[in-house]
């Protein structure tokens, strides 16, 4: 019999693979390579690289104890080459494989790749998802619009989750209005379950620090989980202690609180070590016994079963080209301040701090702050997306490129929103207390003290009326504009002219 390699990526460590139940222990060969290549074609935060290389490494060992045979490369293996293809065509030399099995990549880089490799590569369609990309592409065809919430719905009915027969338990398929509210600082809150290093956990830290330092991010302390039963424990340890305060403040920002309610598991899901089906199924028991309000499981169930598979389902829909659109023309460099440089604007410098230090901000911080100030500013939206895709743990492209490109930067002209998601510093306010000790003001409208969101907002909104004034949602901002002093419109404008002034000359904002 010929032996097969089967291929494993780094955000493919699930047991129930599809490349795996399609191999044959006996004969077949599980290839797992650490690669430079990975984790440098954009800067992956230093935490990122370290959580896939320790949770791959404990893959393999567990998968080894399964009775697999796993051909192993290590980043330092001095015969390691620098890509996938590489290391998939030195294992078939070594073993004298002409077939490989794969499971599809997220990414349509790689996909590429294993496509023009000089080998048989058998890509197998990742059904770990709750929805195929056949059975999104039959639910978008014909559709004017390809709204969330009509997905959404569409993915309730086929789960059952939350459902009353043929209904949305609570009468409402959305609760989303009941979870906007301001969070209050709270020594009690638990945090999320933090996990102490093992050996092999360790050595990849050491490995990690010696070749990826200059990447921006803290590696330390590392905290992560990196195995299936420490990613089940974090899971549990936030429906127990956190899920049912989840709903109501999931929006909120705190300063000295990075996570609130948050579960931050989605690391853990993106690169396989938690089944989404589990979690909900959880979640949904935690609401049939009590101990969840409705707002809080309808809130994390979209999230899941809504956001997460929708977002997926338009990445492969409109193909390898979407990282690349800028409806909007934007051309801007992405500030030195996305790097952790000096800001006075300490929404920003929060969110940019969380990030760097945890790998991690929440959607709010993401959309809203510095996803806000990008799209405001007219950032490069391709810049904006390299950023996202390399400073959170739980980025991975067909996830994070259309919650950039799309909903964030609208720089898929409104595939994915039916208007941008842009608001001036008011928002911000109203949901966190950053604007509490910022060096500008939320209430100062114009002049040297004003929020640079307040002028960048109405800057934005001018900038491009010709694509959004016939807009239907957007109509009384701009007839609030139009009714506004024209002195103060003018010192508006140039306000926000001195703010982009100083982006492009890098000077402090």
């Amino acid at each position: 019999m010929v032996t097969r390699l089967v291929l494993v990526l780094g955000d493919q460590l699930s047991l129930d693979l599809s490349a795996l139940r399609a191999a044959d222990k006996a004969r077949d060969v599980v290839v797992m390579a650490e690669v430079m290549d990975e984790g440098s074609y954009v800067p992956h935060h230093p935490k990122k690289i370290a959580l896939i290389l320790s949770a791959m490494r404990h893959f393999a060992e567990e998968l080894r104890a399964a009775g697999w045979q796993v051909a192993y490369t290590r980043l330092d293996d001095p015969e390691a080459t620098p890509s996938i293809v590489g290391e998939v065509i030195r294992r078939a030399e070594e073993f004298g494989a002409s077939e490989v099995i794969a499971t599809q990549p997220g990414e349509w880089r790689l996909i590429a790749a294993l496509t023009e490799a000089p080998l048989t590569v058998r890509q197998l369609p990742d059904d770990r998802f709750i929805c195929a990309l056949e059975e999104f592409d039959r639910w978008a065809e014909g559709r004017k619009e390809l709204r969330m919430e009509y997905f959404y719905r569409e993915m309730r009915r086929k789960t059952g989750f939350l459902m009353e027969g043929d209904q949305p338990a609570g009468g409402k398929w959305n609760f989303d209005h009941d979870n906007r509210k301001r969070a209050q600082v709270d020594l009690l809150r638990a945090k999320p379950l933090r996990f102490e290093p093992d050996a092999i956990t360790a050595e990849v830290l050491d490995l990690v620090e010696a070749r990826f330092g200059g990447h921006f991010g803290t590696l330390r302390p590392f905290w992560f989980g990196v195995t299936r039963a420490e990613a089940a424990q974090a899971f549990d340890h936030f429906a127990r202690h956190l899920l049912p305060g989840f709903g109501d403040t999931q929006d909120a920002m705190l300063e000295g609180d990075a996570f609130l309610h948050h579960s931050v598991i989605s690391m853990y899901m993106n690169i396989g070590l938690l089944n989404p089906v589990d979690i909900c199924t959880r979640i949904v028991e935690e609401w049939q016994a009590g101990r969840v309000p409705i707002n809080a499981a309808e809130g994390y169930i979209r999230q899941v079963i809504g956001w997460r598979e929708y977002m997926r389902g338009l990445y492969f829909r409109e193909g390898p080209d979407y990282v690349t659109r800028n409806a909007l023309g934007h051309g801007r460099d992405l500030p030195a301040m996305y790097w952790g440089g000096e800001t006075r604007m300490n929404c920003v410098s929060q969110a940019v701090g969380v990030t760097a230090k945890e790998a991690y901000a929440h959607h709010i911080q993401r959309l809203m702050v510095t996803g806000n100030f990008a799209l405001l500013a007219g950032i490069d939206p391709g810049q904006v997306h390299e950023w996202y895709l390399a400073v959170y743990a739980d980025a991975f492209e067909w996830v994070e490129a259309p919650n950039v490109i799309g909903m964030s930067q609208f720089a898929d002209g409104g595939i994915i929103a039916s208007k941008p998601y842009v608001s001036s510093g008011n928002y911000i306010d109203k949901m966190s207390d950053y604007c509490r000790s910022c060096a500008y003001s939320v209430k100062d409208k114009t002049g040297e003290t004003a929020c640079p969101f307040n002028l960048l907002y109405w800057d934005f909104l001018i900038r491009h009326r010709d694509r959004f004034g016939r807009n239907p949602r957007m109509g009384p901002v701009y007839r609030t504009w139009d009714k506004m002093d024209g002195t103060r419109r003018q010192a508006v404008l140039d306000g926000a002219a001195r703010v982009l002034g100083d982006l492009e000359a890098g000077r402090i904002v």
